[in-house]
């Protein structure tokens, strides 16, 4: 449950995704310590374990790993595109902070996606319907969060392609025909288009060229400044790390080793792995 007081906007409680049968010894034979995230008793695949964070309202916090290092999966399990083992979940803007929404049904889980947050993909074909034009993929979320005045939905997609930066006069163009920067500009307007409190962003530069990735990350800086919409950013690139993130979580084998300001971080790590992950990347 979350105290509202301390202004916390998600608070993700012992959260584990497990591949398998599932064993006791999963948790307790993987890991860092471990060096792996296979258990060694059964066999299943401990992509996340035990992962327990705040994410304060109006914060970007990131969360840094190497591939296979769970990020991914956490940020799946709360946008319900995967279910986790275990664990619980806290949002501030449902249920006023008390429900555990992995305990919710279908329909609830539905409302939590199409009203409370958004997420970009590091493949816009997952975030986007690539023969539905750019307005229409604005307008699908809308239409999810209850908008169905037609007038009101191309106003809204017109003022987020432009604030997106993405030609207005294309909106009825099909996102396929984009390149890939302008495809993560319309999956970010689509995702931002009900106003989302919290936004998800699963390594959203990844595969774009250098002069892009620059474009995209001052766009999402601009948006978290200007709506002050909490966001939580998977990336392996530190540099994006960054440039976004007043706090970061390191993660390893499916568990996070070291959580702090995000200068904190990166100028004086303290565990083992963190330094390695910082010196292999300068």
């Amino acid at each position: 449950m979350i105290d509202n007081s301390t202004e916390i906007a998600l608070s993700l409680q012992g959260i584990s995704k497990i591949y398998g049968p599932s064993c006791p010894a999963c948790i307790q034979k993987t890991g860092p310590e471990m060096g792996t995230n296979i258990c060694p008793e059964c066999g299943s695949i401990v992509a996340c374990a035990d992962i327990s964070l705040d994410l304060h309202a109006g914060e970007i916090l990131g969360i840094v790993g190497e591939s296979g290092s769970g990020k991914s999966t956490l940020v799946k399990c709360l946008y319900f595109d995967l279910e986790p083992t275990y664990g619980e979940a806290y949002l501030s803007y449902y249920g006023n902070g008390r429900l555990n929404i992995f305990s919710e049904t279908s329909q609830k889980k539905r409302y939590i996606r199409n009203h409370i947050m958004g997420i970009v993909y590091q493949n816009p074909h997952m975030g986007l319907r690539m023969n539905f034009s750019c307005g229409g993929n604005v307008a699908e979320k809308l239409l999810t969060a209850d908008c169905y005045h037609l007038g009101k939905i191309r106003h809204r997609a017109s003022e987020l392609l432009t604030k997106t930066e993405v030609p207005v006069a294309r909106m009825d163009d099909l996102p396929r025909n984009f390149s890939g920067g302008m495809q993560q500009r319309v999956q970010i307007a689509k995702a931002m288009a009900n106003n989302p409190p919290i936004l998800l962003l699963d390594e959203v530069t990844t595969g774009l060229d250098v002069s892009v990735q620059a474009k995209v990350l001052d766009l999402i800086k601009s948006l978290q400044w200007e709506l002050g919409i909490s966001m939580l950013v998977v990336s392996h690139d530190l540099g994006v790390v960054r440039l976004l993130t007043n706090r970061t979580a390191v993660m390893k084998n499916g568990r996070i080793v070291e959580i702090g300001l995000t200068d904190q971080i990166l100028e004086d790590p303290q565990h083992v792995y963190t330094q390695l992950l910082i010196n292999s990347l300068l």
